[in-house]
């Protein structure tokens, strides 16, 4: 019996695995033995090593996750309370870093007077387009005898376009930047927030800062307007929308505004509507409110005293800027007393598309109306002339300590008698690279030719300057004006045709630097 036993445990140790079906599924069964006991002995002992390892290594991966969370908190916390820092720009920048434009934001000309009238209108578009519509608007203001809301000038790379009175209104009083004092307070290292991703590229001055307003001050009355809210109004000059008299146009051409009931002037003019001067007179709301004023013959004036005052306030307009001023003269010194100022406009629509043609046409006026070459010496010298010059390294400034009465020239200066007069210094103002081969048939006929990107010692005055309003850096935004103003000091000037940027240098910067009566147009 006892041998029996011992066969069958012997057999049950020498038997094959057998296979069942559980559940659907294969399962199979080892037979059982000492040996499989011993090694299940030993998988329980390598089982509780593995778990004992891993458990310490989970619980370094805890204290990790814990470290991560606090120090990812305490970041956001900083960066949270960075962003939303409401304190003003001068308590969080010393003078040491940076410079600020220094003028009165809001100027308190208040006063209680319930007869006092008003104008107001809407700025668009850039600069120039800006200036003619405010000297339209102190012209009409002060025919009517009312006070001018200003609003300040609106600069930077995306101007506020024209579109009709109620669209425009409301574009004017989204744009202003209440809420987002924290934009220029944002650490570089911080990547900027949905709201400020256009901060910078706008900002606002008040007219008096460019221009000297003193003259017209003294004849007319201003209060400045640098909010275009529907409350603003009633809250500034206390009365109701029922005051307001608007004249809201749908086309940028809708208006025009006439002195005289007995005008007989043309009537090919590209104005759809006029109103006399002296039906609005005869209103007795309290703000005469218009959209766009801008256009040189927006006004057109017969009254010879009206005429006076549109010579006067346009006489205004010349920059007045000391720090502008200053940087002009530098650079207009080291051009020395005879050179020439080229104002190019080719940035932006008609004169992108038109670049070369603009610029072709402003070099053959340097050589025609200026240096006194006939249309055929003109015509040879971009023949023959323009293949035979080559270029020559850049030139160098001169070194320090050297006097600054000339600049040495970027090419071999004209040796042969008849080109003599084209080692006449050029300077050109412009809106595009200067690197742009448009200029090259100025680079190959002229070779003392500089542009405002030649004078960085110059300019370097700018490079903190920030605006206190808003924290805008305004180096950029301030460089096309140091640009007109050196045009302005030139001996003879040539424009970019139908640039009003063009015409204010030739109409009123030139001729004010040179002491002569500024052109009226309109």
């Amino acid at each position: 019996m006892a041998s029996s036993r011992s066969s069958l445990v012997s057999h049950a140790a020498n038997e094959s695995p057998s296979i069942t079906m559980e559940r659907g599924a294969y399962r199979m069964k080892f037979p059982s033995s000492q040996k499989s006991i011993r090694s299940n002995q030993r998988v329980k002992k390598h089982g509780l090593y593995w778990y004992n390892q891993n458990a310490s290594t989970l619980a370094m991966l805890v204290a990790l996750l814990i470290f991560a969370s606090i120090s990812s908190f305490a970041m956001a916390y900083y960066l949270l309370s960075s962003r939303w820092d409401a304190r003003g720009l001068g308590q969080q920048r010393t003078a040491n870093q940076f410079q600020a434009v220094s003028f009165e934001l809001h100027q308190d000309d208040s006063r209680d007077d319930l007869d006092e009238t008003f104008l107001s209108y809407l700025p668009h578009s850039g600069f120039h387009n800006q200036r003619i519509a405010f000297e339209n608007a102190l012209v009409l203001s002060r025919v009517m005898n009312r006070t001018l809301l200003v609003p300040p000038i609106y600069l930077g790379s995306k101007p506020i376009h024209y579109s009709r009175f109620d669209a425009l209104y409301q574009e004017l009083a989204l744009s202003n930047k209440v809420g987002l004092r924290h934009c220029p307070c944002l650490s570089p290292l911080v990547p900027l927030p949905l709201e400020c991703v256009e901060y910078f590229d706008q900002t606002y001055i008040p007219w008096d800062w460019l221009v000297d307003l003193d003259h017209v001050k003294q004849n007319q009355r201003l209060r400045q307007r640098w909010n275009f809210s529907e409350t603003w109004i009633g809250e500034s000059l206390n009365f109701s929308k029922s005051d307001i008299l608007f004249i809201k146009d749908s086309s940028p051409y809708q208006y025009r505004f006439l002195d005289t009931r007995s005008d007989v002037s043309a009537t090919n003019h590209k104005f759809s509507e006029n109103i006399y001067i002296s039906d609005l007179n005869a209103s007795r709301k309290r703000l005469v409110h218009v959209g766009t004023l801008f256009g040189s013959s927006r006004l057109h004036l017969q009254d010879p005293s009206n005429v006076i005052i549109r010579s006067n306030i346009r006489g205004s307009m010349s920059f007045n800027n000391p720090l502008l001023l200053d940087i002009a003269n530098s650079i207009a010194t080291s051009l020395g007393p005879l050179f020439i100022g080229v104002h190019l406009r080719l940035g932006d629509g008609e004169f992108k598309n038109n670049a070369e043609k603009h610029a072709r046409r402003a070099w053959r006026q340097v050589l025609c109306s200026i240096l006194s070459y006939t249309e055929e010496e003109a015509s040879a010298l971009e023949n023959d002339l323009m293949d035979q010059l080559q270029y020559t390294s850049p030139y160098e400034r001169e070194p320090s300590g050297v006097s600054r009465n000339a600049l040495w020239c970027q090419h071999h200066l004209h040796t042969n008698a008849s080109h003599l007069q084209l080692n006449i210094p050029i300077f050109i103002s412009t809106d595009v690279d200067v690197n742009d081969p448009v200029f090259s048939g100025f680079r190959k006929t002229f070779p003392c030719i500089f542009f405002l990107s030649d004078f960085p010692v110059e300019t370097a005055a700018l490079d903190e300057i920030r605006n206190p309003f808003d924290g805008v850096r305004m180096k950029q935004i301030l460089l096309p004006f140091v640009d007109a103003l050196v045009v302005g000091h030139a001996w003879r000037v040539v424009g970019t045709s139908n640039s009003t940027f063009s015409s204010f240098i030739q109409d009123v910067l030139w001729r004010k630097q040179h002491d002569l009566q500024i052109v009226q147009r309109g």
